[in-house]
């Protein structure tokens, strides 16, 4: 008992250590600045006001101006806000602070308020300096009347208020924190004067996912004829760790092949491993599964090429990646913001290309369509819910956490909602069936084709419609 007593005290004592401080002073720095930022252009501005005020804080002072308490980095993983984080005490030269939220959390009732207590007072005997949370929400998330763990959730975070206000006008102390899930955080925690500003980290552009391809190829052998922008416009929707995983595995690959430099085929099959997973040659497959996957695939494609919205085909396979039996893959030469109605009536028609297929040609369905299936259901439930694209429900947001909340809406507002994504759905459905029908010969030739070779490129799909 006196053993365990005496190790509970010294993990209690411990609590004050957690954060990593790194300190230009101590030889241990961040090694990172703005230059290695990429594709972040108007965040980096906004932050350099944080930077010149960590660096000269008397000129703000006279002028009459405070310096925001907190900044909220928001943004979906891979995104770069804890890099964004580091490059603002890297150009600094300030002392910086990093911690997990996660790391708060404790066994012991009150040792997470205690951690809080023991970072500020660290963080305060360093100042000017950064304190940096990373994934806040894992103690920031809204507070609750429950009790157990939920209670000393709630404690953690009201000491983390109490800290963030307690701030003397002096104290150059600058807390940021990151996270994916901004809707979750307690509305306490982002009033002005606690995280006074909210920065959005989206994903990079065409131009912004070039830069990061350049940052990410300085340190390795790439052949001269390899078009970085090319990379960046086949990437849409790419976040920034996604592109440096491209680049990893492009070099993995051009090891394993004994090239001198990673070429442009290599960092296309890294899409391909990134996007659909790793290829299967070894995977015993039978003549009937074959066929039906080279339908499947043929399918899709078709049905893409007599949409005037959907992407052009680059490449339909029935060679097997990850779960996926075959894929089609499309030409993504633009970032989209936003997305029409039309659009995504279309998108429906082409994710039940291959379902099509199947019924029109082999006169039988399989479970391959099942994701195909899942996504388009969600494209439809969300279509009438959520962006309110349905005729009979309305311009109406029905995704509601509590079912009572849309009550006054009519007792069959269910019923009517389901209704109608089973119209999109059976609608889309039978555009695709009727495009296939009237491409029967183009279908059968595809498949044959796919049977084949197993690949079909781009410029061969196109040669079918010559």
């Amino acid at each position: 008992m006196i053993v365990i007593l005496f190790i509970v005290i010294l993990q209690m004592q411990g609590l004050g250590d957690k954060g990593k401080v790194y300190d230009s002073d101590k030889g241990k720095e961040t090694n990172v600045t703005f230059q290695d930022v990429a594709g972040l252009e108007e965040e980096k501005t906004e932050l350099i006001e944080i930077v010149e005020f960590l660096k000269k804080p008397k000129k703000f002072h006279e002028m009459g101006a405070k310096i925001p308490k907190g900044i909220l980095l928001c943004g979906k993983p891979g995104t770069g806000k804890t890099l964004i984080a580091k490059a603002i005490a890297g150009e600094a030269g300030v002392p910086f602070i990093s911690m997990s939220g996660s790391e708060f959390i404790e066994m012991f009732a009150g040792l997470g308020a205690s951690r809080v207590r023991k970072l500020f007072e660290k963080a305060k005997k360093i100042s000017p300096c950064i304190i940096f949370i990373d994934e806040i929400d894992a103690i920031g998330s809204r507070r609750t009347n429950a009790s157990g763990a939920e209670s000393e959730n709630n404690q953690t975070l009201n000491q983390l208020l109490v800290e963030m206000d307690g701030f003397e006008t002096n104290e150059t102390i600058i807390v940021l924190a990151a996270t994916n899930r901004p809707e979750m955080l307690d509305k306490a925690l982002l009033r002005p004067g606690r995280f006074d500003r909210q920065i959005v980290i989206a994903a990079p552009d065409a131009k912004g996912r070039e830069e990061i391809l350049k940052i990410h190829a300085e340190n390795k052998k790439i052949e001269p004829n390899v078009d970085l922008k090319e990379i960046a416009l086949d990437t849409a929707g790419f976040t920034g760790a996604e592109l440096a995983n491209v680049l990893n595995e492009a070099a993995i690959t051009a090891t394993i092949n004994k090239h001198t430099a990673i070429t442009k085929t290599d960092i296309e099959d890294a899409v391909k491993k990134v996007t659909v997973g790793l290829e299967k040659h070894s995977r015993v497959i039978s003549e009937k599964d074959k066929k039906l996957t080279a339908y499947h695939e043929a399918g899709h494609a078709i049905v893409s090429k007599f949409l005037e919205t959907q992407l052009d085909v680059k490449e339909v396979s029935i060679i097997p990646r990850g779960v996926a039996g075959g894929y089609t893959m499309y030409k993504t030469n633009e970032d989209k913001y936003y997305v029409s109605k039309t659009e995504m009536k279309e998108k429906l028609v082409a994710l039940l290309g291959g379902r099509a297929a199947e019924q029109v040609a082999l006169n039988d369905i399989s479970t391959g369509a099942s994701n195909d299936i899942e996504v388009a259901t969600e494209i439809a439930k969300d279509m009438v819910t959520k962006y309110g694209m349905s005729d009979k429900v309305g311009p109406i947001n029905l995704e509601v956490k509590d079912k009572y909340e849309i009550q006054p809406l009519g007792e069959n507002i269910d019923e009517l909602v389901g209704q109608e994504v089973k119209v999109l759905i059976d609608t889309a459905y039978s555009k695709a069936q009727e495009i296939l029908i009237n491409n029967m010969d183009k279908l059968h030739a595809v498949s044959e084709r796919l049977l084949e070779k197993e690949i079909i490129s781009a410029e061969e799909f196109e040669t079918f419609f010559k």
